[in-house]
């Protein structure tokens, strides 16, 4: 007896499911694996948890509108996110400013800066060729305090710390994409059986967006809103038009991308929403052909992407009173599981060339001893020493050396 074979209909429904499936668990996994790092960066440079909460939910609508706009607009699977390296600075920041007004205003320059970078092709082309012995330096010097943290809190309060670190481990080996994800569930479930999700009921579990005044602090634009603009630029768009090259996709729309990003910032910026950018580790997920044999069918993934980023937006709240319950530590073991990766991946890229590798050495080294000077954060000074070593050590050696290759060229031609 003869099966009849599948009808159009289902042969449309079939081939949808990929990049459905595709971009479901990316979202799952993206905020799954990071929210608990943008709250803690929120509450690190003064939100109280209600505002934490509120930019969370701005961020997670306005990376899912503009993954729907964006990917219906060019048929393009464009996925976007709030910044997981620019969390890692606010906490790094944390201690220069208590007033969360202030941090909004950094939030606001560095959305201004965005939209600068995608209306003036010039400083986009500067911004792509920031050497990586200074950017991935000092993103690896922001990170290292975070990714110790799984360490210090095995040792404070392993009864707590343990279940996480483990699952992550576990999954590490059998399961990579689901190990933060995992964690994650372990923390809530150790928090639950310790008896310190007491406190729970005493949040708002009701999504809101809590609206706070800018104000312009020099110093904090300086500290937190350059190096916020800076790390996204480097540690997320840049490899996000990456991963969409890798794919096959060589002429993504940047200006609009930049445009988009930039613009989707400054309106959730005074709600909390710190910066959004292009995706790249989840987009790898929705871009490549586990999406869809088809490159052409493989926005539908980034869309339903947005979709499920709308859903889970309104799990603000009850994320952020999580967090709000459990002991600080923890909750930045959480997030320091979470960017293992991208640590191993920053220090590889800084000290991947060796003629560049004590530029690499003097920018990381000052982003690490966390100094404030004149008010200024070690994420500045950082990127200042950087750049005069690099100044100094690399870029003033080349005449020379073009020169001394000349002469052994033609000694070698004679």
């Amino acid at each position: 007896m003869q099966t009849a074979p599948p009808s159009g209909a289902s042969r449309r429904m079939s081939d949808l499911g990929h990049p459905i499936a595709a971009g479901v668990i990316a979202a799952v996994t993206g905020f799954a694996s990071s929210f608990t790092l943008v709250i803690a960066g929120l509450v690190a440079v003064g939100a109280t948890p209600a505002q934490a909460a509120s930019g969370l939910f701005a961020l997670s609508l306005g990376q899912g509108l503009l993954c729907i706009v964006m990917s219906v607009a060019f048929r393009l699977p464009l996925a976007f996110a709030w910044s997981t390296p620019g969390a890692a600075v606010m906490i790094a920041a944390g201690g220069l400013t208590g007033d969360f007004g202030s941090a909004i205003g950094a939030f606001l320059v560095c959305a201004a800066l965005l939209l600068l970078t995608g209306a003036w092709p010039a400083l986009a082309r500067a911004m792509t060729r920031i050497p990586p012995a200074i950017g991935s330096a000092m993103l690896a010097g922001i990170l290292v305090p975070i990714c110790l943290a799984p360490v210090q809190a095995a040792v404070e309060m392993p009864v707590l710390a343990l279940p996480a670190v483990l699952v992550w481990a576990l999954l590490a080996r059998l399961a990579p994409r689901w190990a933060v994800a995992g964690a994650v569930i372990a923390t809530i479930t150790a928090i639950a059986v310790s008896g310190r999700a007491s406190g729970f009921g005493e949040y708002s579990l009701a999504p809101t967006l809590e609206f706070v005044a800018p104000s312009f602090d020099p110093l904090v634009i300086v500290s937190l809103g350059v190096p916020l603009y800076l790390v996204t630029m480097a540690g997320q768009n840049v490899p996000g038009f990456a991963v969409l090259r890798t794919f096959g996709y060589h002429e993504p729309p940047a200006r609009a991308i930049l445009l988009g990003t930039g613009a989707a910032s400054a309106v959730t910026a005074p709600f909390g929403g710190y910066v959004l950018n292009l995706a790249a580790i989840t987009a790898a997920m929705m871009a490549g052909p586990d999406a869809h044999a088809d490159a052409r069918r493989r926005w539908i993934a980034t869309l339903t992407c947005g979709v499920a980023y709308l859903v889970l937006a309104f799990g603000a709240s009850a994320a952020s009173a999580l967090v709000a319950v459990a002991p600080p530590i923890l909750i930045t073991a959480v997030a320091g599981l979470a960017l293992f990766g991208a640590f191993g991946s920053s220090i590889s890229d800084a000290l991947r060339e060796p003629a560049r590798r004590v530029v690499a050495v003097l920018t990381f080294l000052v982003v690490v001893s966390g100094v404030t000077i004149v008010g200024i954060g070690s994420a500045f000074w950082g990127l200042v020493v950087g750049a005069l070593a690099y100044l100094w050590l690399v870029l003033s050696r080349r005449p020379r050396q073009s020169a001394a290759d000349t002469v052994a060229a033609s000694e070698t031609g004679s």
